[in-house]
């Protein structure tokens, strides 16, 4: 079953930003670290805000973060006016879901939304647009993601191999992840109600049932988890640019 993109369907965009890093060691969130100059954050909005397919673009901070104002006045005025910047939750689901409730008066139900990692700075424009072009029949929606390249061992408690898994059929998720907004809206207030942890937005809509479609993007589109994640993206960035 497919659901065509109609011509008044838009595209929103939800960036959550609340998360503190913890896994970077850092002194401030890792949003905040900065390549060549620019914080993970400015690399992400100025790349996505930059393209002008969004109607809305939600910015998910913690409450009374002390960072951003600081990053928002470097920002080119044209992109600050686009962006609106709400509070975030404990979770990401909660950050997620506290954006699209920021944009229930501006998003209609077959409205597609964008939820993408700030922290994975070196997506590519080409690949949103991949993904828009996919996912336009798509009932809920779907993601970018990557086959497994990878040979996966199990381990057992001690450590040592268990098993070696097979990698047919598997893909290691990315973002953007992109669904319906009444679709995704839907399937985090039952996350919510529930009080479960979901990894990603695709997890939350698999589980009222949905098929989430998997669109192969870049394997360079990155997240920076650990510190030496940092110099590999200035890599790319720098081939990008």
């Amino acid at each position: 079953m497919s659901e065509r993109v109609s011509a008044g369907t838009r595209f929103h965009l939800v960036l959550p930003a609340a998360g503190s890093g913890q896994r970077m060691s850092a002194d401030r969130p890792k949003q905040y670290l900065e390549i060549a100059g620019r914080t993970l954050l400015q690399h992400t909005l100025e790349r996505l805000g930059a393209m002008d397919c969004f109607s809305s673009i939600v910015l998910v901070l913690a409450p009374d973060d002390p960072w951003w104002p600081d990053i928002e006045s470097q920002l080119a005025s044209a992109l600050q006016k686009k962006i609106l910047v709400v509070d975030g939750g404990a979770e990401r689901c909660d950050s997620v879901r506290s954006g699209l409730l920021a944009l229930q008066a501006k998003a209609g139900s077959n409205d597609f939304v964008l939820v993408h990692d700030v922290v994975r700075p070196c997506v590519r424009q080409s690949d949103v647009r991949l993904l828009m072009d996919a996912l336009s029949d798509e009932v809920a929606g779907g993601l970018l993601a990557t086959p497994l390249r990878d040979t996966l061992k199990r381990a057992d408690d001690a450590g040592r191999v268990a098993m070696t898994v097979d990698r047919a059929r598997l893909w290691c998720a990315a973002t953007p992840q992109m669904f319906r907004y009444h679709i995704l809206r839907q399937a985090l207030e039952k996350v919510s109600v529930e009080n479960r942890k979901v990894t990603d937005e695709a997890e939350a809509v698999e589980a009222l049932g949905y098929q989430v479609k998997l669109v192969q993007g870049r394997a360079d589109n990155i997240k920076i988890t650990y510190p030496d994640d940092l110099p590999l993206a200035a890599l790319i960035l720098g081939a990008m640019d």
